[in-house]
């Protein structure tokens, strides 16, 4: 059977340096930095005291009280972040088939400040289980895309992906499928996560995973610099509407890019650790030139998983140059999450709209904080370091990875 094409028509972001898309994109373009000390919880006992959180933020704006109370932060920041990219893409409700229309979401985690409020209350009880009825539906990872799915009364597929920092990017590339596939006509992808909490900053600190340089937050995501020493822990959402391109053109909707091809992959290493030579992101970057029916030679941007921890960067930049070859030194290499740190779940979703954004604007936002070469990095790539830079792109990749090795990247092309 010959495959649907499939573009994206809706964006919606909320991220540590922009509560919208364009709030974000500007952000993006100017290096701005979303770090800042933790202000969630008291974070004084603890060796990283700095997160990039969302600010600003009341989600009383945007979701009725006695519904939001119902909701962990993840499923509130999910449906703030969907019903922007709905709006965007001006989807007619009351037309539209909505038993063709599908929500597949990502989240790494789900509600794990909910989790944790209910376990700390119980065990400061008398033992007694006082559990909040609405414990199990605000913590559970798919509650998010039901969310959803129920307050626009979306009928098609409707489930969340688990794949660690992967998670979001799955949900891309699941919902890309369902399409091309015939199955569905849109569906309301991406991811959420809010983890800047005690259970999550305590657990990454205990992995020895963040940067701990609480005396200069802003600059602690410093992908690529010798000097880096771990992840900042971001939270938020970003959404992205996918749909079938005849459908979108007989409807006059609006085209961001096509979305060309998906690949996943494993390491099959470790629990946290990259493959030291990138064996599982080079499977993942050709997997998805493969599904593309790409060339290397044809890519022009590629925002990097990057996280600032010293063995993954290495790891996916010697990936990178395994797979592109002499091209590699031609693409224009990035990582958002300098600015915006990782949000975990949540990072494939916001990192590809920053890849759409770039193909539409013609501008590649900066890799920021990059002050020391490592010597283990290729002096001849281009980083984009701490200035953002013009260039026509054509064709964009986003990898995201996760722990538990999974790997997975997309394409993104400017529609002819």
């Amino acid at each position: 059977m010959e495959l649907k094409r499939v573009v994206v028509t809706g964006l919606g972001a909320l991220t540590p340096i922009g509560n919208t898309v364009e709030e974000y994109w500007d952000a993006l373009v100017a290096g701005k930095s979303g770090a800042a000390p933790v202000t969630h919880f008291d974070p004084e006992k603890f060796k990283t005291k700095f997160a990039c959180e969302i600010k600003n933020f009341n989600v009383g704006d945007f979701i009725h009280r006695r519904e939001s109370r119902r909701m962990d932060k993840f499923s509130q920041y999910a449906v703030v972040a969907s019903d922007e990219a709905i709006a965007d893409a001006k989807l007619d409700m009351d037309s539209i088939n909505k038993l063709r229309v599908g929500v597949v979401w990502g989240a790494g985690i789900g509600g794990l400040e909910t989790f944790q409020e209910e376990v700390i209350n119980y065990a400061n009880g008398d033992g007694t289980p006082k559990f909040n009825p609405f414990f199990i539906p605000k913590m559970i990872a798919d509650i998010a895309p039901g969310n959803i799915s129920i307050k626009h009364g979306f009928m098609g597929p409707n489930y969340t992906t688990v794949s660690a920092c992967a998670s979001s990017a799955n949900a891309m590339i699941d919902a890309l499928n369902y399409i091309r596939l015939g199955h569905c006509d849109v569906i309301v992808t991406g991811g959420s996560e809010a983890a800047v909490t005690i259970a999550g900053m305590g657990g990454f600190n205990a992995m020895h995973a963040m940067s701990t340089r609480n005396d200069d937050p802003q600059t602690a995501s410093r992908p690529f610099d010798a000097n880096r020493d771990g992840f900042v822990l971001g939270e938020g959402a970003g959404a992205i509407i996918l749909e079938e391109y005849e459908h979108a053109k007989a409807r006059g909707a609006k085209i961001y890019a096509e979305v060309i091809g998906g690949g996943l992959s494993s390491d099959a290493y470790h629990m946290t650790a990259p493959h030291p030579d990138g064996i599982g992101v080079m499977a993942v970057m050709r997997n998805c030139l493969e599904n593309a029916g790409m060339q290397p030679e044809e890519v022009d941007h590629i925002n990097t998983h990057g996280t600032s921890t010293p063995l993954g960067d290495v790891a996916e930049l010697k990936a990178i140059t395994e797979v592109f070859g002499d091209h590699a030194k031609n693409i224009n290499i990035n990582s958002t999450k300098s600015m915006t740190g990782h949000l975990l779940g949540a990072a494939g979703a916001i990192e590809a709209i920053a890849s759409i954004l770039a193909l539409e604007h013609g501008i590649v936002p900066p890799t920021i904080n990059h002050s020391t070469v490592d010597e283990n990095i290729d002096p001849s790539l281009n980083l984009t370091l701490n200035t953002a830079q013009k260039r026509d792109i054509k064709v964009a990749m986003s990898n995201t990875f996760g722990f538990g090795g999974h790997n997975a990247c997309i394409l993104f092309k400017k529609l002819d």
